[in-house]
């Protein structure tokens, strides 16, 4: 195989960038939109009117692409588990967007990666290396930083905002373990499709779904369709370009939403969030960059 050139490289990392940016417009929107949708709808309807806009263009893709032969019903126990974590995952974001600064929840978030590696070795069976239990320690002393828990004092939007960065990381193993056997166009189907059915049970248990107001429909469908492209747009960067690379850009999240939130909500954050921040983040990448290096030396 011929190695590309330097230039196709750095065309790849300017698009991989491009890509990258749009995660980061994508993370904010939804998370600004989902703030504002949660005036009047709990996190049950709105993850449901979110995997309902969801449905719509995931199959409105398949419809057109005549990709319908990839949807079967061979590995649909490892999608509702997947799904049921991602589903869990979200709620308790959106409800962490609710009570405590929206910055502070991304902070959180970036944690992240941390749970992927501890829980790697459970449900891959992949070795817990040193470096691995390293940034594993440095991550959990970022999040004490940004939380600075004693007894009694961690909020309910904490505990909640890391409950669902210990979700999402089940998600990332679940949804690496799919992909061995399954296309992105049946993950994306049954991601939408089930969670559209676990939105109607939760919303409808008590018999009542509120509907939005019509001036809320725009932030409802902005939720939706940001969902999906922040998603794409990530799965997107990762193919063209190095997760080392190419993952700083994603701590643009932070700052951003940061200035977006005293703007719009009046949030602001101390010092100690962007040093754990900077903290979790860090750990991350030196793990990245650790992980490409014993990849390419595994290759030559």
């Amino acid at each position: 195989m011929i190695p590309p050139s330097k230039n196709t490289a750095h065309a790849d990392f300017i698009h991989a960038a491009f890509w990258m940016c749009g995660a980061v417009f994508a993370f904010s929107a939804m998370a600004i939109a989902g703030r504002a949708v949660m005036q009047e709808l709990d996190t049950f309807e709105l993850m449901m009117y979110r995997s309902f806009t969801g449905v719509v263009i995931v199959c409105g893709y398949i419809l057109w692409s005549k990709r319908h032969s990839e949807i079967t019903l061979r590995y649909f126990r490892q999608h509702l588990v997947r799904n049921l974590f991602h589903f869990t995952g979200q709620n308790l974001w959106f409800a962490a967007l609710f009570l405590i600064p929206i910055a502070k929840v991304f902070a959180i978030e970036f944690t992240s990666p941390v749970w992927v590696l501890l829980l790697a070795p459970f449900i891959l069976g992949e070795k817990l290396t040193g470096s691995r239990a390293l940034t594993a320690l440095v991550g959990f002393a970022g999040i004490l930083i940004v939380t600075r828990p004693t007894f009694g004092n961690l909020s309910l939007g904490e505990g909640l905002a890391a409950l669902a960065a210990i979700c999402f990381a089940l998600t990332s193993l679940l949804t690496r373990r799919l992909t061995r056997t399954q296309s992105i166009t049946a993950i994306m189907f049954y991601l939408t499709v089930t969670q559209a059915v676990f939105g109607v049970v939760m919303s409808g248990y008590d018999g009542e779904i509120a509907l939005p107001s019509l001036s809320l429909v725009p932030a409802v469908i902005i939720v939706g369709l940001m969902g999906l492209m922040a998603h794409l747009c990530l799965t997107r960067a990762l193919s063209l370009a190095p997760a080392a690379s190419i993952m700083p850009i994603d701590f643009a999240r932070l700052p951003v939403i940061a200035i977006l939130g005293f703007i719009l909500f009046n949030e602001t954050v101390d010092i100690y969030v962007w040093i754990g921040a900077i903290i979790i983040f860090s750990a991350n990448y030196l793990n990245l960059v650790h992980e490409s290096r014993i990849s390419r030396e595994a290759q030559s």
